[in-house]
């Protein structure tokens, strides 16, 4: 005899329900309670992870700069685990380990792709894609980014740069001593910088996409600290000809800053190490395998903090948390101890642009200016995607 119409719809709803709460319990109970005991086995602990969320309420809270990993450190050793919702995450900090993971191109360790809100901001840009379209994007960004290409738009960016400088000239008016905040332009200094050279355009024609852009990001870094819930061009120009016609000793000195590390070099090298772009990498396995002595089932999140690595005393000294640039001569550096535009692969292909937008600004800045810390000035270093001054850099500037 045939159920009724409505019971078999009853039935059929709480087949459904069951089916959704084992799978639920098997997510969120079974599994990260195997894989604990899994890396527990293996001398590994970590934070206490809450269900469904893990440890995301304080990856969230401490997350603000690097402290967060010595925080962790200091209570579960340089190697453990945290949760992010049901997904482990093991914190990666030995140079070998690290080394071993980042210069990997078997396809076994990648990128974590991106949830649906984050992929908003990044679209399908190279660090969305995987495989053979990464490789072909990869190869084409190789190709515009090298150095010879970036010595081509160095007039491009002494132009941005001394356009940042002679507005920093109208707002101090008169005066010989004045105090900028000095964040916000050089925002704007590098995204004229990139509007330039790769769309051969310029900032104030893209500011509002820029603006967007930086707003989009505040929200895509709070994304990326919760658990994702479904539904909740190249050409010179005339104008680039004619910059190439700088004071022939601007000229040989700039090129020498771009050829030549040098103090600048140092003193950017120990800026990037202290405070790099991105404060950690993150990798995902997508097959059991063993890293150094660990056994690292498919699935686990492999949790990279650069903040950790740059700031390691066994590794930098005693001062490691002070600024000396000549450390970057006095230490002999395993490649995975300093990695600020990270290695391998996926290192930033942007490395080389930034490094003489950099030298170029700094050289072009202290031609026309001192400079010192402002006592208003708030040390703060904030994660907003990248790591940034929480409220500003405030400079005391006096003119040459």
């Amino acid at each position: 005899m045939a159920l009724p119409l409505h019971l078999f719809a009853t039935f059929s709803v709480f087949l459904l329900l069951v089916s959704l709460l084992l799978r639920t319990i098997r997510s969120f109970v079974w599994v990260p309670w195997k894989l604990e005991l899994h890396f527990q086995k293996q001398g590994l602990s970590g934070p206490p992870r809450t269900f469904f969320f893990g440890n995301t309420g304080e990856i969230q809270e401490l997350s603000i700069t690097g402290k967060v990993d010595d925080y962790r450190s200091k209570l579960y050793g340089m190697t453990f685990v945290c949760w992010f919702g049901s997904k482990p995450r093991l914190a990666v900090v030995d140079p070998e380990l690290i080394k071993e993971v980042l210069l990997n191109r078997s396809g076994v360790i990648e990128r974590v792709p991106f949830d649906p809100i984050v992929k908003q901001l990044f679209g399908d840009g190279m660090p969305s894609v995987y495989g053979e379209k990464w490789v072909r994007h990869r190869k084409i960004g190789n190709t515009a980014f090298n150095m010879e290409r970036v010595k081509e738009w160095v007039p491009a960016i002494t132009e941005s740069t001394r356009n940042m400088l002679d507005k920093w000239e109208r707002e101090g008016g008169e005066k010989s001593e004045f105090e900028i905040e000095v964040y916000g332009d050089l925002l704007d200094f590098t995204a004229d910088v990139i509007s330039k050279t790769a769309f051969g355009s310029s900032f104030q024609e893209g500011k509002r996409i820029f603006k967007l852009q930086d707003e989009q990001a505040v929200l895509v870094s709070h994304a990326q600290k919760r658990v994702y819930i479904p539904g909740y061009r190249f050409v010179p120009t005339k104008e680039n000809m004619r910059l190439w016609r700088l004071d022939k000793e601007i000229r040989q000195s700039l090129q020498k800053l771009i050829e030549n590390y040098g103090e600048v070099g140092m003193i950017i090298d120990e800026s990037l190490r202290l405070y790099p772009p991105a404060p950690s990498l993150l990798r995902e396995v997508h097959k059991d395998i063993m890293l150094g002595k660990l056994h690292v089932p498919s699935g686990t999140q492999l949790y990279i903090p650069l903040i950790a690595v740059h700031h390691n005393a066994e590794i930098w000294g005693e001062d490691a948390e002070k600024f000396n640039p000549l450390r970057s001569r006095e230490t002999a550096r395993h490649l995975a101890t300093f990695f600020p535009f990270g290695i391998g692969p996926r290192i930033c292909l942007g490395q080389n642009l930034a490094l003489v937008e950099a030298k170029i600004a700094l050289a072009m800045i202290l031609q026309r200016f001192t400079f010192a810390v402002s006592p208003t000035y708030v040390h703060a270093p904030t994660c907003v995607l990248t790591v940034q001054p929480g409220h500003g850099a405030h400079l005391i500037f006096q003119k040459i």
